[in-house]
């Protein structure tokens, strides 16, 4: 059976994306951000999954304010790079994994949580980024991404949007799928996104160290915790933009310690500002 051996977390600012492509990540403002991807990037090239099932949330462009689904699972063969207003980043095109997605869509929605099926969308940088800080950039002669991705879009640009209890319990649903899927897949889990951050208002630029270095103790020791904090909590203490953190939060309760198992082993914990506007976390959890 498949099974999900680690959850990666990380930030998907992207002006990271802009100094990526622009060859700009050894310049003295991005160099910090890069160096603490670096052991990261080391831990994904010896510890290479099958399928990665990345949960991010989109920006306007796969989905518009016409529809808006809460949650929204990719099913298609391939996902091409989103023209963001600026052209497509330059990377590859994203291969998908149809069977284990259409598997996880059946599962899912038959433990009563509703999600939108998509068979055509292109990915953003909220997808694209974390690839790239966490998978390196693909060789010109080989230009594709280590494995298959999963698209998992949520909801958490226009209100309302799904608490972090109901995002814990989602990953606890994905965890019963993936398991329960009869071939023998190494499959990680994403959490992408955060951390805090406020992109308009009087609070502009808001960034709150102390709020997301408990975040992370929490995500590691307590995720219970978190899953019953209010989203009025992410919005006052981690800006507007900070409710993006409840995507972790999905990728957190598909480990298996909420299930009954051992306590994740953390194998890199980073944190860094500034990056743009916004504070950058990453995280890797490592099932035991």
């Amino acid at each position: 059976m498949a099974k999900i051996t680690a959850s990666v977390y990380t930030s998907h600012v992207p002006a990271i994306g802009a100094a990526i492509d622009l060859g700009k990540t050894h310049e003295p403002y991005w160099q910090p951000l890069f160096a603490g991807y670096e052991p990261g990037k080391k831990w994904f090239k010896d510890n290479k999954p099958d399928v990665i099932f990345l949960v991010y949330n989109d920006h306007a462009t796969a989905f518009s304010l016409e529809m808006i689904p809460t949650f929204a699972i990719g099913t298609a063969a391939e996902y091409q790079p989103a023209d963001e207003g600026w052209g497509p980043r330059p990377v590859p095109k994203v291969q998908g994994h149809p069977e284990l997605a259409a598997h996880i869509a059946q599962s899912v929605i038959q433990q009563d949580f509703d999600l939108t099926i998509v068979n055509k969308m292109d990915v953003d940088h909220g997808l694209t980024v974390p690839l790239s800080l966490v998978c390196g950039t693909p060789d010109k002669d080989k230009f594709e991404w280590p494995c298959p991705v999963i698209p998992f879009a949520v909801n958490v640009v226009q209100y309302p949007v799904p608490s972090g209890r109901r995002c814990f319990e989602l990953g606890k649903a994905i965890r019963k799928a993936i398991e329960s899927y009869d071939e023998p897949l190494n499959v990680q889990i994403w959490g992408t996104g955060g951390m805090s951050h406020q992109l308009q208002g009087p609070r502009a630029g808001l960034i709150n160290k102390a709020w997301d270095n408990a975040f992370l103790d929490e995500m590691i020791a307590s995720p219970e915790t978190l899953a019953n904090k209010p989203h009025i909590d992410y919005v006052r203490e981690a800006g507007s933009e900070g409710i993006e953190l409840v995507m972790w939060l999905i990728a957190r309760g598909a480990m298996a310690d909420t299930a009954g198992g051992k306590a994740p082993k953390v194998a890199h914990r980073f944190y860094h500002v500034p990056a743009s506007n916004t504070a950058v976390g990453h995280l890797i959890l490592e099932n035991q």
